[in-house]
């Protein structure tokens, strides 16, 4: 009898707990299912009182008024381009530097890795002066290097990755040694594979980071061939600022690739946030 009271009463606390995180979800989702059922809109029905959650008529030109409006489809472009291309590099370099910090012993290793860490705690806003005449000097103001090359190397992405490579035994890496492998191939062979969760979660967090990157790729670039979406989407509210439903319709396009790689890589984040939650 004891237990099936004790049974019931976890039912109905587990009941509880999956109300409140479905109402949670549905809070959580609630402004995606409207930006995208608005920017299906007509402007009579985003002005509506009270609001009218479906369109009266569905107004497919929305999509297309967006790129009549601004370079849509350039700035789109840039974005993936330059997100892509960043998140590779700042992986190569972030990958490479947490092994070298975890595996291997060299003079001036704690040095380093405080002059890492503290990167982490210097805002943008002090370093976005000397950068900008940094680059200038450099020749690249509007080049796509100007954009990607400064914003590669993240102390916080390195720290990820070296959280995850503690994990590893070291064992593995010493059994490799004795086999002949260097230093690359323990790093292929051994290290990356048992590390795809966490690469997968600094891939994740890098491109997120760099496609929606807005006061560097507006200060470096002054030509429309450059820019990328967060510029577009500016220059998009100043034309379109009482049309809310193109708006909205920008928005649904922006996200899009933001959904698509979260999607790929949704198992390995999630196996990513159990795995911190265990002793090694």
């Amino acid at each position: 009898m004891a237990k099936k009271l004790k049974t019931r009463g976890v039912n109905r606390t587990n009941w509880v707990v999956f109300v409140i995180l479905m109402l949670g979800s549905l809070l959580m989702i609630f402004p995606f299912i409207w930006m995208i059922l608005s920017s299906f809109k007509t402007v009579s029905d985003v002005y509506t009182y009270p609001p009218k959650w479906l369109p009266s008529s569905w107004k497919w030109d929305n999509y297309k008024t967006v790129f009549d409006m601004i370079p849509f489809g350039i700035y789109y472009l840039n974005s993936i381009y330059t997100s892509v291309v960043q998140t590779i590099l700042m992986m190569g370099i972030a990958v490479c530097g947490a092994f070298c910090l975890v595996f291997l012993d060299f003079p001036g290793r704690r040095p380093l890795v405080s002059l890492i860490r503290s990167t982490m705690f210097v805002p943008m806003v002090v370093t976005l002066v000397p950068m900008y005449l940094l680059v200038s000097k450099l020749h690249g103001v509007d080049t796509y290097a100007g954009i990607m090359l400064p914003q590669v190397f993240s102390g916080f992405t390195i720290f990820l990755l070296v959280s995850f490579f503690t994990t590893i035994p070291k064992d593995l890496c010493d059994s490799a040694k004795l086999d002949g492998c260097g230093y690359f191939r323990i790093l292929w062979n051994v290290v990356l594979p048992n590390a795809k969760s966490a690469m997968s979660t600094a891939a994740l967090f890098s491109f997120l980071g760099h496609w929606k990157s807005y006061t560097w790729p507006l200060i470096i670039t002054n030509k429309d061939k450059y820019r990328t979406l967060p510029i577009g989407m500016k220059y998009l509210v100043q034309e379109s600022s009482s049309e809310y439903q193109v708006m909205m319709a920008a928005s649904v396009m922006a996200i899009l690739p933001v959904l698509v790689i979260f999607v790929i890589f949704e198992k390995q984040l999630v196996k990513s946030i159990t795995l911190t939650g265990m002793k090694s």
